[in-house]
C-alpha cells in the first residue's frame, strides 16, 4: 500500500512554491495517521503510518472507533463503479482519538480524509478533488479553511490561526496544499499538546461509570445503524468510544486501569443498559 506523503514544516520565509498559483489552506488536526484501500474481496485493508495489516484489530486499540466508522460510512458501491480496480485508490486521512489534544467527541469524526493516491496515474489527487472524492464516498475531509488561495497573498510569517472545527480553541496548525503537489505544514505555538502523564484519579470502576453512562450509552445507540444492537455490540462501541477518547497510557501495564476491570464493569452496564431499554 502506498505510503503517506511526506508535509515539511513550511518555510515563514516563504518558500518559492508559494509565489505562483492557488493554494487550499487546511486545518491541521491531532490524531494518529491512518490509510485504507478496498479490497477485490470487499475487505478493507488498514495500515498506519508504519505498517500494513492483514487483521485491523492487530492496529492500536485507539484505531478501533476509526475502523469501525470507515467500515460502516464508506459506500463501496460508489467506488467500484467509479474506478475500474478500486485496489489501486489508496485513501489517507486522521483517525480522530486523543494525541495530547481533547476535542469534542461528539461532534468530531472518528476519521477526516485528507490525501488519495491513484496508482493508475501515479500521483495523488488534488485538493479539490480529494474533498469531493471523499464526501462522495460517505467520508468527512478535513476541513478547508481557504480555497483556491492566490499564493501571492498568502504570507505564512503573518498567517493568523483560525478556530479549530472540531473544539472550542484555535486550530493546532494548517496544512498548505496546491494543485501541483506542493504541501506543507505550519503549526500553532498557541496551542499546547499535552504530553502529561495519565492521572490516576479514577478507578476502573469510575471509568466505566463515565463511559457507560445512560446518557451515553443513548448517544451511541442513536448514532449506530439502522439496525438492533445487542448488548456485545452495545459495549464494542463504548469500549471503541473510551479508547479512541482516553490517552493510551491509561491502560499501559504501569498505567493507573486495569483493562481487564474496566472492561468488566463497562460490559456489566452495557448489560443492564440493553435490559433496562428498548433497544
Amino acid at each position: 500500500m502506498k505510503q503517506s506523503p511526506e508535509t515539511p514544516v513550511v518555510d515563514v520565509d516563504r518558500s518559492e512554491l508559494l509565489d505562483t498559483g492557488h493554494l487550499w489552506i487546511l486545518e491541521a488536526v491531532v490524531g494518529a495517521p491512518l490509510r485504507f484501500r478496498l479490497r477485490e474481496s470487499g475487505r478493507i485493508e488498514f495500515g498506519d503510518d508504519n505498517r500494513v495489516y492483514a487483521d485491523a484489530t492487530d492496529l492500536n486499540p485507539q484505531y478501533r472507533h476509526a475502523v469501525r466508522h470507515v467500515r460502516t460510512n464508506l459506500d463501496r458501491e460508489a467506488l467500484r463503479a467509479a474506478v475500474d480496480d478500486p485496489s489501486e485508490i489508496v485513501f489517507f486521512g486522521t483517525a480522530m482519538q486523543y494525541q495530547g489534544l481533547r476535542y469534542d467527541w461528539a461532534q468530531t469524526p472518528s476519521f477526516l480524509g485528507c490525501e488519495i493516491w491513484s496508482a493508475t496515474n501515479e500521483r495523488f489527487r488534488p485538493p479539490d478533488a480529494v474533498d469531493g472524492i471523499f464526501r462522495q464516498l460517505g467520508l468527512q475531509p478535513i476541513n478547508p479553511l481557504d480555497q483556491e488561495l492566490a499564493a501571492r497573498d498568502f504570507d505564512p510569517g503573518r498567517y493568523e490561526m483560525p478556530q479549530s472545527a472540531w473544539y472550542d480553541g484555535p486550530a493546532a496548525g494548517i496544512v498548505i496544499r496546491d494543485k501541483s503537489g506542493y504541501r506543507a505544514k505550519l503549526s500553532n505555538p498557541a496551542v499546547e499538546i499535552n504530553t502529561s502523564p495519565p492521572s490516576d484519579a479514577e478507578t476502573a470502576e469510575e471509568l466505566a461509570a463515565r463511559f457507560g453512562a445512560d446518557s451515553r450509552l443513548s448517544r451511541l445507540v442513536e448514532k449506530a445503524p439502522a439496525q438492533t444492537l445487542g448488548a456485545d455490540q452495545l459495549f464494542e462501541c463504548a469500549l471503541g468510544s473510551a479508547l479512541r477518547e482516553l490517552d493510551p497510557r491509561v491502560f499501559a501495564p504501569a498505567g493507573p486501569i486495569d483493562r481487564r476491570a474496566f472492561r468488566s464493569a463497562l460490559a456489566a452496564r452495557t448489560g443492564e443498559f440493553i435490559q433496562n431499554n428498548d433497544v
